[in-house]
């Protein structure tokens, strides 16, 4: 299964760590640091437009600025592993 992060960027869905609101985690310092230094580092791979994210999705390569929340994000998610499992029966 594979999810769909915004514009033309799809990951495996078995390669997701963690999906979170990005004006949620820039409030904590440490996330601001984190964000800063993967960026500085190259990690950042921007699907959204500079001012247009919403979330960041970090996978096991790459983290993602996306411009669909992350409620979104995750519903798609939790809907992948439960199509998955219902039909692994």
């Amino acid at each position: 299964m594979f999810l769909h992060l915004g514009g033309s960027t799809v990951i495996p869905a078995n390669d997701l760590v963690a999906i979170l609101n990005l004006e949620t985690a820039k409030q904590g310092e440490a996330t601001q640091e984190f964000l800063h230094t993967i960026n500085e580092e190259g990690f950042v791979c921007w699907i959204a437009e500079p001012g247009k994210e919403k979330s960041f999705v970090i996978t096991e390569k790459q983290i993602f600025l996306s411009p669909i929340s992350a409620a979104t994000l995750a519903k798609r998610a939790t809907s992948f592993k439960a199509t998955f499992f219902n039909n692994e029966n």
